[in-house]
């Protein structure tokens, strides 16, 4: 090859360098992230993904909106009960079935009680704890003497949040005449 055959070969292959480059760097610029490469741990940079995860919220807490100090509370979404002391920790919490007709969200106090009634669907209930009315219809915990907590009929102008029988009597024990229940969304 003469020499000025071989200024052109280098001619050309820094300019094919040069355009491979430029074009690699075009494709990169434009690729989505799902397509870069992951960065590796070496020796010499610091950990990465690392980080302290964020913590995750308890779905059995007492809801934080629910005021403080010795309380029932009620959480319409979530169909639960909490019992909370008066340091404003939850002695126990559970599953409800509330009623078609149900409290607004509010602070009450428990306004009266009954051992043993029929409720208003027909079914003998116990340990009532009654803290609401709404549109004339009382609303309160109980416990079906047969255990059930079946759904209401959503056709009954019923106001009886339905428990077990364990729960509606940690409930009576619980909630005197007077005692605050909050009902929070």
């Amino acid at each position: 090859m003469s020499r000025g055959s071989s200024g052109i070969v280098v001619t050309l292959t820094v300019a094919a360098v040069a355009a491979v480059s430029f074009l690699a760097y075009q494709a990169s610029a434009n690729a989505p992230d799902t397509l870069a490469p992951k960065p590796k741990a070496s020796s010499s940079s610091p950990a990465t993904g690392h980080a302290k995860p964020k913590p995750t919220k308890d779905p059995l807490a007492v809801p934080g909106s629910s005021g403080t100090g010795m309380r029932v509370v009620y959480a319409l979404g979530d169909r639960r009960v909490w019992l909370v002391n008066a340091k404003g920790k939850s002695t126990r919490t559970f599953k409800v079935m509330p009623s078609a007709v149900s409290a607004l969200p509010g602070t009450y106090q428990v306004t009266s009680r009954s051992g043993s009634v029929t409720g208003s669907d027909g079914v003998p209930i116990e340990h009532v704890v009654r803290f609401a009315t709404t549109n004339d219809v009382a609303i309160g915990f109980s416990a079906a003497q047969d255990g059930s907590m079946e759904s209401p009929d959503p056709t009954l102008k019923a106001g009886g949040v339905r428990m077990s029988r364990a729960d509606g009597n940690a409930v009576w024990t619980f909630a005197t005449v007077g005692a605050k229940v909050v009902v929070v969304p």
